[in-house]
């Protein structure tokens, strides 16, 4: 039921940030350009240390060059135990040549802050790639896979994490 609920609530938030886009700041033909700034919001779940996580999170991205994207990220994972944040800096190239499908490539860098004495903070790094595809009203919508690492594996069975991902690209 809850995340019925947050699906509801990121996909509510993701129409009114569209529709804010579309007024008067140039809409969404804006998309991948050069000063361009995106924002993302994440809602979901997770599952770690054995235990159950509503993940809420924001992302801010800049286009320095066209296709070029600077940004961070921030997630809070509560409502197991120990409650997790993670804060990413990262940078993504999104291939604007192509009309419908426009590759990126992407990689990051996360600090995972864990709220407890028994586990400690670590660090992670990793890639992605993906597409976004174009959809009739300009808005884009992405999938891809990310690739991420383990900087100090004592704590883990398995050093590496390959999952997907779903974006969607609001610029203004």
């Amino acid at each position: 039921m809850i995340k019925r609920m947050l699906a509801v609530f990121a996909f509510s938030l993701f129409v009114t940030a569209a529709q804010a886009v579309g007024i008067g700041t140039g809409g969404v033909s804006t998309a991948f350009s050069r000063g361009s700034t995106s924002v993302g919001v994440v809602a979901g779940s997770g599952s770690a240390f054995n235990d159950n996580y509503i993940i809420l999170g924001l992302g801010v991205g800049y286009y320095v060059v066209k296709g070029l994207e600077l940004g961070i990220d921030a997630q809070y994972w509560f409502s197991g135990d120990p409650a997790i944040t993670k804060i990413s800096p990262q940078v993504r190239y999104v291939f604007t040549q192509p009309k419908t499908l426009k590759p990126y490539l992407g990689a990051f860098y996360r600090r995972t802050f864990i709220s407890s004495d028994i586990y400690d903070d670590y660090n992670s790094y990793g890639g992605r790639a993906g597409l976004y595809f174009s959809s009739s009203g300009g808005v884009y919508i992405g999938g891809g896979v990310v690739y991420e690492k383990y900087a100090d594996c004592d704590l883990f069975v398995d050093c590496s994490n390959t999952y997907p991902e779903i974006l969607f690209q609001v610029s203004f």
